[in-house]
């Protein structure tokens, strides 16, 4: 299952209500190492069955990524119960991640 795209109009049901963690992966296409962390987001997406992986294009969505204070990217913020319970700036390894979501 590919990673879910966020916007402003699913925001609130897919991220804001979700029964399980949420993981935001803050990107942009012109954003080099956010390519580089694509693969492991589409890995995670594929394997993670207790949380959802989403991904927020910073340039589409600007008042998300203002929300969360994003000034870099990539950004990876972990939502539990419609609060921030986790942060990470710059490309992170696989096992970083899932220990993020724990």
């Amino acid at each position: 299952m590919a990673a879910l795209h966020i916007t402003s109009d699913n925001y609130e049901s897919e991220v804001l209500n979700s029964d399980k963690p949420v993981l935001l992966d803050f990107w942009a296409s012109w954003c080099g190492p956010c390519q580089m962390l694509l693969p492991v987001i589409e890995e995670l997406s594929d394997e993670v069955t207790d949380a959802k992986i989403c991904k927020i294009n910073v340039d589409e969505e600007s008042s998300l990524a203002e929300k969360y204070g994003v000034m870099s990217i990539p950004t990876l913020v972990v939502v539990k119960d419609g609060k921030t319970v986790n942060t990470s700036v710059g490309v992170q390894p696989k096992d970083k991640i899932l220990e993020m979501l724990k």
